[in-house]
């Protein structure tokens, strides 16, 4: 009968007087506790989803970084291969050659887990060579495959 209610005395000219008050605000402490808690939980979950997200995307840029310095590479390789410093310009070898005397990463800091493949074409007119080179660096981590295609266009002078 007096659930949520409180008892009050008081005492005024030597009489005693007691009275019910009801309360209507018990157990709301408890209500705004569960929805501060369930509140902080769901911007935690999305904090720390965001911080997966971004350090994976951070992950898929250095391994691009990579694929690109690895297909760099292979390009500086068969332009040094086309024009050698002691002498005029060459023509490009055979594809399987190129392919047998590419660069190897193995050993590189950073790009042992690329690869790179180049090819290399040329054709002359009015006696002059030009040369199409395209490179493509590829990495693989964790089963995860970036991969950055270069080309240039050079021609002999």
């Amino acid at each position: 009968m007096f659930r949520n209610s409180a008892l009050i005395v008081s005492k005024s000219n030597d009489t005693q007087v007691m009275s019910y008050t009801s309360s209507k605000q018990s157990g709301s402490a408890l209500v705004i506790a569960i929805f501060i808690i369930v509140v902080l939980s769901v911007l935690g979950a999305a904090l720390v989803n965001m911080l997966d997200s971004s350090q994976e995307g951070l992950a898929y840029e250095v391994l691009g970084t990579r694929a690109y310095a690895a297909a760099q590479s292979g390009l500086q390789w068969q332009l040094s291969e086309v024009f050698p410093l002691s002498s005029d310009a060459l023509a490009c070898k055979a594809q399987a050659s190129i392919d047998a005397a590419t660069p190897n990463f193995s050993q590189t800091q950073g790009l042992a887990q690329c690869r790179v493949s180049v090819s290399c074409s040329d054709f002359v007119h009015d006696n002059i060579r030009y040369y199409n080179i395209t490179s493509t660096g590829e990495c693989v981590l964790d089963g995860e495959v970036t991969a950055r295609t270069l080309a240039v266009e050079a021609r002999s002078l």
